[in-house]
C-alpha cells in the first residue's frame, strides 16, 4: 500500500519531474523541480497562503511518481511532454495544441510542389510557417497557383515526363505541364525561387524582377505576356497591402501578451516574420487562480512544447521562472540562440502593449458569446448529475455504439463530450475481432474491454458511460467494468417507436426527459454522435471490401496492384473514371493491363 509520509522520505534532492495520481490512479497534476523532495514535501505540509485550487488537489492525491532527470532543461521537456500526453486536471491546460499548418515547398524534389502541410521534418524541403489559420493557408496557395503555376500532382520527374496527357491545371492555366515537357527545368526553378521570394515576404524584389520582366517583354511586343505580367504585379500588391508591418529592423519574433476578467484569462501570441505579421492565435483559460507569472510560464513551456518554428526572439508581456532554462530549450529546438525578453520601454513594449489590447478584446468577445454557452452547457450537465443521482459532474462523458451489417463489418464507436461539448481529437473507433455473428451485447463487451484494458490513449477515465441501448446492454458494460473493478455510472439511451431519444435506463429504473428539454437535447445529440461515428466507420469498411472485390475479379490484377491502385487514385470511382494513360500512371501498370482495367470497369 503506498503511504505518502514514508514515500516523501525517499525522494532524492535532485533534479526531475513529479506525477500525481488520485485513487483511480488517475494523473492529475505534473511539475518539475530543481530539487524533487523540497518540492514536492511542501503540498503536504502547511496549505495556508495556497489557492483554493491547491488545496483541491492536494485533498485527491494518493500517491505520486517522480523520474529523475540530469538537468533542469530535461525536466522541462519532460515536464512538457507528459503535460502533453496525460492533459492532467489541475496543470493549466492549452485548449488548442494541435500543430499549426505550414506551406511546404519540396526544394528536395528536381520538381518542385507546393503544399499546406502540419509535419515539419529535415527533408531538405522548405517550411514557411507557421500559420494560424488553415483556411488562410489554402487561400495562399490558390492565389500561388494563379499567379505561379507550378505542378501540385504527384508525378515523378523528368522520369514521368511525356507518360499520359496534361491534366485539367494545365487547360486552366494553373500549371506550366513541366511533365509534359512545355517548360524547362531552369525555367520552373525561376518560378520557385519567386513563390519562395512571396512567401519570405520580399515584395520589392519579386515585384522589381516582374517589371522588368513586363517592360521587356512590352519592348518585344509580346503584348499579351507583358499584360499577364501586369496583372501579376497588381494582384501581388494587392495581396502585400494586406500585410502589416509591425517591426522595421525586418526580425522574426513572437510576441506574447495577456489579459485578465476575474477568472478568465486570454493570452495571444502574434507571429512576426521578417519584420511583418503573418499571423496570431488566441487561447482562452477559465477559472485560473494562478498568478500571471505562473500562467505565463506555463503557457510558454506547452505552446513551443509543439511548435516547429521558433524565432530568434520571444518578447514576453511578463516575467516567468527559469527563464535561462527556457532559453536554453527554445535554443536547441530552433538550433541557434534564442532570447526571451520582458520589454521595459520602447518600440517592443509598444508591440506588447498592442497585443495585450488584442488580448482584451477577444476576452471580452469570449465573454460575451462563448462563455456564457459554455455557462449555459455546465448548468445541463449540472441537471443532468441531479436527475440521475450521481455525485461528479459528468464533465467527460463516453458515449458507445455498435454498427454492423453482417458478421464482416460488426463496428463500435466511442465519442467523448466534455464539458456538454464534442470532442472529436478523443474519438475512437474500433472493428470488432471476436465475432462471426451478430451480437450487439458481446461487441460491445469487446470494446468495453479493449477500452479499459489499459494503454496511454485510454488513461483518462470517464465521470459517465452513455451506451446506445437498453438494460440488457447497461448490464453488458457493467459486468466488464466489475472486472477491472471500476465504478463509474452507466446509462443506456432509449428510443421512442419514432426511433427517437425518450430517455436513460440503469439496473435501478428508466428516467423519462420529457420534462427537461435541455437534458434531453443533450442527450439526444450524444447518442446521434454516436450512431453517427459507428455508422461512419463501418461505411468505410463496406466501402473497402467493395472496391477490393471489383477488383478481384479482373484478370491479371493481384494483392499489390490491387493495393497501388488503390492508393493511386482514393476509390474505386475514381479507378472508372480514369483513362487508360492515366491508369498507366500507376507503378507496375502497362498499357496492355490499363486497357483491360479500363475494358471491365467500363462494364460495372
Amino acid at each position: 500500500m503506498f503511504k505518502i509520509s514514508d514515500q516523501l522520505k525517499k525522494i532524492p534532492e535532485k533534479p526531475g519531474v513529479y506525477i500525481m495520481k488520485d485513487e483511480k490512479g488517475n494523473i492529475i497534476y505534473v511539475g518539475k523541480a530543481v530539487n524533487l523532495r523540497n518540492r514536492v514535501k511542501q503540498y503536504f505540509q502547511s496549505l495556508s497562503g495556497q489557492t483554493p485550487k491547491v488545496h483541491v488537489m492536494v485533498s485527491k492525491i494518493k500517491e505520486f511518481e517522480y523520474i529523475i532527470t540530469g538537468s533542469e532543461v530535461e525536466a522541462l521537456i519532460l515536464e512538457c511532454n507528459l503535460i502533453k500526453r496525460y492533459k492532467p486536471k489541475f496543470n493549466i491546460l492549452l485548449k488548442d495544441d494541435k500543430n499549426y499548418p505550414y506551406i511546404k515547398v519540396t526544394l528536395n524534389e528536381e520538381y518542385p510542389r507546393v503544399f499546406i502541410t502540419r509535419k515539419v521534418v529535415k527533408d531538405g524541403a522548405k517550411y514557411f510557417g507557421p500559420y494560424t489559420s488553415v483556411n488562410d493557408v489554402r487561400q495562399t496557395i490558390n492565389f500561388l497557383k494563379k499567379i505561379f503555376p507550378v505542378k501540385s500532382c504527384n508525378k515523378k520527374l523528368p522520369k514521368d515526363i511525356g507518360n499520359g496527357r496534361p491534366c485539367l491545371n494545365y487547360h486552366i492555366n494553373q500549371c506550366m505541364a513541366p511533365c509534359q515537357g512545355f517548360v524547362t527545368k531552369e525555367e520552373y526553378n525561376i518560378v520557385i525561387k519567386d513563390i519562395c521570394n512571396f512567401l519570405l515576404g520580399k515584395q520589392d524584389e519579386l515585384i522589381a524582377k516582374l517589371e522588368k520582366d513586363m517592360l521587356k517583354a512590352s519592348q518585344n511586343m509580346d503584348y499579351e505576356k507583358a499584360a499577364a505580367m501586369r496583372d501579376k504585379i497588381s494582384s501581388l500588391n494587392n495581396m502585400f497591402q494586406e500585410q502589416r508591418v509591425l517591426s522595421t529592423s525586418l526580425e522574426d519574433l513572437d510576441i506574447v501578451a495577456m489579459a485578465r476578467i476575474d477568472k478568465y484569462s486570454s493570452v495571444q501570441i502574434f507571429f512576426v516574420r521578417s519584420g511583418k505579421l503573418v499571423g496570431r492565435k488566441s487561447f482562452i483559460f477559465d477559472d485560473i487562480e494562478e498568478d500571471d507569472k505562473e500562467l505565463m510560464g506555463s503557457f510558454i513551456k506547452q505552446f513551443y512544447s509543439s511548435s516547429k518554428s521558433i524565432p530568434g526572439e520571444v518578447l514576453l508581456q511578463n516575467e516567468i521562472d527559469d527563464i535561462g532554462i527556457i532559453e536554453n530549450w527554445l535554443g536547441e529546438k530552433r538550433g541557434s540562440r534564442v532570447y526571451v525578453k520582458v520589454p521595459k520601454k520602447g518600440e517592443k513594449l509598444k508591440l506588447i502593449k498592442m497585443v495585450s489590447q488584442n488580448a482584451m478584446i477577444y476576452l471580452e468577445n469570449y465573454l460575451q458569446t462563448e462563455g456564457k454557452e459554455k455557462q449555459l452547457h455546465a448548468d445541463i450537465i449540472r441537471s443532468l448529475a441531479k436527475l440521475l443521482e450521481i455525485d461528479d459532474i459528468p464533465s467527460r462523458i463516453e458515449a458507445y455504439d455498435i454498427s454492423n451489417t453482417g458478421v464482416s463489418e460488426i463496428t463500435g464507436s466511442m465519442v467523448i463530450f466534455e464539458n456538454g461539448l464534442p470532442s472529436p481529437k478523443n474519438y475512437r473507433r474500433f472493428r470488432i475481432k471476436s465475432l462471426n455473428m451478430q451480437d450487439d451485447y458481446a461487441a460491445m463487451q469487446e470494446m468495453i474491454f479493449r477500452r479499459f484494458k489499459g494503454g496511454e490513449e485510454f488513461s483518462v477515465y470517464p465521470d459517465l458511460i452513455l451506451v446506445d441501448g437498453g438494460l440488457g446492454h447497461v448490464n453488458a458494460v457493467i459486468e466488464v467494468l466489475m472486472q477491472f473493478k471500476i465504478n463509474i455510472p452507466v446509462f443506456g439511451m432509449v428510443k421512442d417507436y419514432r426511433h427517437r431519444t425518450r430517455g436513460l435506463v440503469s439496473p435501478i429504473g428508466e428516467y423519462d426527459l420529457s420534462d427537461n428539454h435541455s437534458v434531453l437535447m443533450l442527450v439526444a445529440s450524444v447518442q446521434d454522435e454516436a450512431h453517427r461515428f459507428a455508422l461512419k466507420y463501418n461505411k468505410k469498411l463496406r466501402e473497402k471490401r467493395y472496391q477490393e472485390s471489383i477488383l478481384d475479379q479482373i484478370p491479371g490484377i493481384g494483392t499489390k496492384r490491387k493495393r497501388d491502385l488503390i492508393k493511386h487514385f482514393g476509390s474505386i470511382n475514381k479507378i472508372k473514371a480514369a483513362g487508360v494513360d492515366e491508369l498507366m500512371a500507376v507503378k507496375g501498370i502497362k498499357r496492355k493491363m490499363a486497357e483491360n482495367i479500363y475494358n471491365f470497369l467500363g462494364k460495372v
